[in-house]
């Protein structure tokens, strides 16, 4: 082994043992929100100078210790918890995608997109499918990643080859996505929430980043391609696949009776797409805001992404399910919302916590205070605003490799770094969005991430010899490109003025 290898395989074990030793998120968000209450009681006896922009006066603490102010927090735990914005996002797109992906849908449309690709573009379409998958939430990582390793295995390519192509494209192009998915509207929330220390008036649109995501798309399937085949797979070329024939997986064609389930599902979803064009063509459409506007924030085509979502996979999730026999009564179909739903019981937990902390950090103005006195110490660095970026991204990455949950980071930074950056004219879309960007370029490198181990166990049905340092070797290359360069294009995105989504109801100055 290298020395180079050996230093690596030393730091990775390092953060490996570090991040294993960290609190589960929703613990750090209890432990963050006795913080807030001992801080607030501290930073409420001192008097600071400090303007606060939403009421023009000097910023206060609020002491949250108070004997009044326990008991407010007492009676609006309940409120406070069921009216947090990200949980009700998720809950109600779930519903929808859980029909789709358990009723067989997603799994069968995946399969049918590889399987009618040429063998020259199966490359860019497994990374391609990978991506896409995001708005089915795991069914890149039990679906798409062996799926891919099978495909490239029966055409005489590596196997690992096409199972890190994948998993570049599911976890490295985790932000990257042309088609909106339950992800955006709950990032979109954490970020309006933060937004508001702010300027409490400020509305954050779902599709902030869409634009953005959608051109990120084809940057991520280009480094995926060019690595996969001009670096991992030359690099695999001796590495014998040695794996059970009996255990290998084999790629199952769909039957006739998927195949014409598949066809009217995809037909019902397309048709509820044309309904929605027809809705909203004319000028007076219900759908557009008072002034015949589709993209504002306070247009309902706007306000129903969530809700769009939930019907537009519910609908060919129950076509499907019914043509294939996957649903034989309604009951099948409540039993697939249930089961998604069990799925989402740990984010729950997290977000009734998470609610707790974020509400507490509003409450006490240590968020505007923070904010503000950052933006100032920024200022007097006199950074140009593209090095605060790139600082966001890497700081992200580095994070991600001891906190995995995109949402738990998010909510735990997004109150951070959002009002401060606001301070420098720096929107909270483009803080957003290198939020992500960073997040997701670490993905494929961290050993905490939940479905590592998962791809190793992959890996080894072909190359009995696969650990934890063999995966991480072949995924390197993949997680510093896609940082580098997705950093640079996104720079160069936002230099050049080109809007990074739908624009949110305040619209700062471009780089």
């Amino acid at each position: 082994m290298s020395t180079s290898t050996s230093w690596t395989m030393r730091a990775l074990d390092k953060v490996e043992k570090v991040g294993n030793k960290l609190p589960d998120p929703a613990i750090i968000f209890a432990f963050c929100l006795f913080i807030v209450w001992i801080l607030s009681a501290i930073f409420s006896q001192v008097t600071f100078d400090t303007i606060d922009p939403r009421s023009g006066e000097a910023v206060v603490v609020n002491n949250l210790l108070t004997g009044d102010s326990l008991a407010d927090f007492l009676s609006r735990m309940v409120t406070i918890f069921t009216g947090f914005a990200p949980l009700g996002v998720v809950l109600v797109a779930m519903l929808g995608v859980g029909v789709a992906e358990h009723s067989g849908f997603i799994s069968a449309g995946l399969k049918r997109m590889l399987d009618r690709t040429p063998k020259a573009l199966l490359t860019p379409m497994v990374v391609l499918v990978a991506i896409v998958s995001h708005t089915a939430t795991d069914a890149g990582y039990v679906l798409v990643i062996p799926l891919a390793g099978v495909i490239f295995y029966a055409m005489g390519r590596h196997p690992l080859a096409g199972i890190a192509a994948a998993f570049a494209g599911v976890s490295g192009g985790f932000c990257a996505n042309f088609i909106p998915s339950a992800i955006d509207p709950l990032l979109q929330s954490f970020t309006q929430s933060a937004a508001q220390l702010i300027d409490s008036d400020i509305q954050i649109n779902p599709l902030n980043n869409w634009f953005f995501n959608s051109a990120s798309t084809l940057l991520v399937v280009s480094i995926g391609w060019y690595l996969t085949d001009k670096v991992i797979e030359p690099r695999l070329k001796d590495v014998e696949v040695d794996g059970d024939p009996s255990e290998i997986p084999r790629f199952d064609e769909l039957d006739q009776k998927q195949s014409r389930a598949l066809k009217y599902a995809s037909l019902a979803m397309l048709g509820g797409i044309v309904a929605l064009v027809f809705i909203l063509m004319p000028s007076d459409s219900p759908m557009r805001d008072a002034s015949g506007q589709l993209t504002s924030f306070s247009a309902p085509i706007m306000q129903s992404i969530v809700p769009l979502i939930f019907l537009l996979f519910l609908l060919p999730g129950v076509v499907y399910g019914y043509m294939s026999g996957t649903f034989k009564t309604s009951k099948d179909m409540i039993d697939t919302m249930t089961k998604a739903m069990q799925g989402m019981s740990y984010y729950i937990v997290m977000a009734f916590f998470c609610a707790l902390f974020i509400d507490a950090f509003g409450k006490s103005n240590l968020g505007a205070l923070l904010a503000i006195e950052g933006a100032e110490v920024l200022k007097a660095l006199q950074l140009p605003s593209m090095v605060t970026i790139v600082g966001i991204i890497f700081l992200t990455a580095f994070v991600n490799l001891f906190v995995g949950s995109s949402s738990a980071k998010w909510a735990l930074l997004g109150p951070i770094f959002v009002p401060m950056l606001m301070q420098l004219n720096i929107s909270p879309d483009l803080t957003q969005a290198a939020y992500r960007l960073g997040d997701s370029s670490s993905n494929i490198i961290t050993p905490l991430m939940p479905y590592f181990p998962l791809v190793v166990v992959y890996c080894q049905r072909y190359v009995k010899s696969t650990g934890i340092g063999t995966l991480l070797s072949i995924m390197l290359p993949y997680s510093i490109c896609i940082l580098l360069l997705w950093t640079a294009f996104l720079l160069l995105y936002w230099g050049l003025g080109i809007p990074l989504g739908i624009q949110s109801s305040y619209v700062y100055p471009a780089g």
